[in-house]
């Protein structure tokens, strides 16, 4: 919880400095780097969070990792990071970040997962959906497959989740099946 509260205000310093400096959409593909490195590298979350391994260490591992990759500023940011022994932060630091940008932007990130590839129909039906939901005009739509739905579609939009697949509504009937008790008529 701790490391969530710090990556906030990282993030937002981050996102302050980089639309003050104009650097914004460079930090925003920097941060899309680190996000994807983060969650690609489990080595890597659990080096930075080990207390044994010295912070210029870390940050050489960093530097070595995202030299010439990313921007100085977020280079410098490493640097701000690792002698404030924030290291751990860093993994959230990235998907902060990116909330955030999306927020200013007025993007709405939202994800399908449907039984089968959706059309571009039913893509634009959904990413309609989500703006008449949210009131955003722009929609970021992650698309997910999962054949064990074996219909319909769920759709997550920020904490709020919409199941209409046939599994889930197979799962509610027998939920309502079992929570009710037969009543045999006496006629």
């Amino acid at each position: 919880m701790a490391d969530e509260r710090v990556a906030s205000r990282y993030a937002k310093s981050l996102l302050d400095l980089a639309q003050e400096q104009g650097t914004l959409a460079m930090i925003k593909q920097d941060m899309d780097l680190l996000a994807t490195t983060m969650a690609g590298s489990r080595d890597l979350r659990l080096l930075l969070r080990n207390p044994i391994v010295k912070h210029d260490k870390k940050l050489s591992i960093l530097t070595a990792i995202f030299q010439g990759k990313v921007s100085d500023m977020l280079m410098r940011f490493f640097q701000i990071l690792t002698s404030k022994n924030r290291e751990a932060a860093l993994e959230h630091i990235g998907d902060e970040f990116l909330i955030q940008y999306n927020s200013l932007m007025g993007v709405q990130v939202a994800e399908v997962t449907s039984a089968t590839p959706l059309s571009s129909a039913t893509r634009a039906e959904v990413e309609r959906m989500v703006k008449q939901q949210t009131g955003l005009a722009e929609v970021s739509l992650t698309e997910k497959v999962d054949a064990s739905l074996i219909g319909g579609f769920v759709l997550r939009v920020g904490d709020q989740q919409i199941d209409d697949s046939v599994k889930g509504n197979l799962r509610r009937l027998r939920t309502s099946l079992t929570n009710t008790t037969f009543q045999p008529s006496l006629n």
